[in-house]
Parts: structure tokens; sequence; C-alpha cells
């Protein structure tokens, strides 16, 4: 059976206790899945690593919003359409203010997720932005025993668009490659028989991911998921606690199977 691993965002701004957006529990998840790929080796075919890499000023970070008194918006605060559109909320430079309008209706009128504000992280550079060390070393311990090279996969470097899923942003830019379909990695990614699915977080990243790939894939394909449920966990923002259990539910109703690190083969 050809089995890839596909690890979302493995960084430790999300999975270290001192990271700048902590999932609670993303330390565990690392250190399971770390001992899955080295008990697995050569079982792994192929893995590709998701990476978040962002600028510091960023449409989903506090610096690029300010309020009518010229304060950033506190983390975690969701910002409407409406808040554009009466200047609740508004881009820091004011040049950017007709994308604000135009980014927050697209994603309204696509059903995406509320412009959520994040605490800064994975800035392109820094140690958050790094792997966790024991999945870094347990990937590259792979790569030298297999003679393989892990595919790389950054996104997140446009500051005018959020982009979770790793195959595509939240809002498409045709003045900017990096946020349109990466046919690239979907066109590997079809070529398994099996998916196995790691990483942080499940309700945004992990979720927008497999949702991305599924729908490009067929509901047909969506069979080859496999959800490895104890490495990988919930963000929880306030008020966006259900993403999480309706990713999982709305996968497993086409197909995806969930099992654990532990009991994979």
């Amino acid at each position: 059976m050809n089995t890839h691993l596909l690890a979302i965002d493995c960084q430790n701004d999300f999975c270290l206790p001192d990271g700048s957006l902590y999932v609670q529990g993303a330390d565990g998840d690392m250190s399971r899945l770390s001992k899955m790929v080295e008990k697995m080796g050569g079982k792994l075919d192929d893995i590709h690593v998701t990476m978040d890499s962002h600028q510091i000023l960023h449409i989903a970070h506090p610096a690029f919003w300010v309020d009518k008194d010229g304060n950033h918006p506190v983390p975690f605060t969701l910002i409407s359409h409406d808040d554009v559109v009466n200047r609740a909320w508004s881009p820091f430079i004011e040049a950017l203010r007709p994308w604000g309008l135009e980014y927050t209706e697209q994603l309204e009128s696509n059903k995406r997720y509320a412009l959520c504000i994040w605490p800064p992280h994975c800035i392109i550079g820094t140690t958050g932005h790094a792997l966790h060390k024991d999945f870094s070393d347990a990937i590259n311990s792979w790569a030298v025993q297999q003679k393989g090279l892990v595919d790389f996969v950054t996104k997140g470097s446009c500051l005018l668009t959020e982009h979770y899923s790793a195959v595509q942003a939240d809002v498409v830019r045709d003045d900017d490659p990096t946020t349109q379909l990466n046919e690239s990695v979907i066109e590997t990614l079809a070529q398994a028989d099996r998916i196995l699915i790691a990483g942080e977080a499940l309700d945004f990243c992990v979720a927008n991911t497999i949702r991305d790939i599924a729908a490009t894939f067929g509901d047909d394909n969506v069979k080859k998921f496999v959800l490895l449920e104890d490495a990988c966990s919930c963000v929880n923002a306030p008020g966006l606690e259900h993403l999480g259990n309706d990713f999982v539910n709305d996968m497993k109703a086409l197909g995806m199977q969930v099992s654990t690190t532990s009991d994979i083969m």
C-alpha cells in the first residue's frame, strides 16, 4: 500500500506551551506522531509537511487593523464585513480599505470562516516558525534512512489573505500565485492509496486543507484519508468551538477513516 503522511503546521508556535498560538495538547500530538514516523520507517512512502509562514503585517494579525481611536484589535477578535463598512475596524493603511471591504465580503459570500484576528504567529525566520524538534528529527531521520526528500509546502506569506488550507488561500488573488490552488501537491497526494493526516489545528488548518483536497479528489477518494485523532488538536477559538467536530463528522460521512498513531501499521 502506497502510504503518504500529510503533516499540517507542526510548528513551535502551535506545538510548544510557550508558543504564541499554542494549541492545547499539541506537544503530546507531536510526541506520538514522531514515534509513529520512527516506527513506520519504510512503510511511509512520502511525507508532506506544510508550514504556516507569515509576515508580522498580515490581515489576520492585530497590526493590520485599527479602530476609530487607532487601537489594534486584541487576539481572537472577529471582524465582519459590516464592521469594515461601519469603520469599527479599518486597515491600518487607508489605501487597503477597498481590499478590506472586498475580502470580508468574499469570506461571507463564500461561507469561509469569519475573519479572526490571531496572535502573531509563525513569523518567517523566527523560532516559532520552525518545526517541533521531535517531529523535525523524526522526518529528517526518515529522509536519510529511506533516501527520500520531505515535501515541504509553505503557505501564508501573502499579507492580504488568510491561508488556513495548505492548497489554497481563503480568498484567492489573481496577482499572487502562492494563494492559488496548489495542483502539484494535490496531484502527488492523488497517487497515494492511503493518506495519513496529522497536525495543528484540527478545527482550522487541518479542516480546511482536507476539505479543499477532498473537493478536488471527489467523494470517491475521500476514503484514502485516515485522520490520526491522537496527533491533532483544536484551537477551540471562542464562538467557534464546534468547528473540529463539524469537520470530523462531515468527512466521516464521506468515507474518511479515523485511527491513532499506535494502531497504524
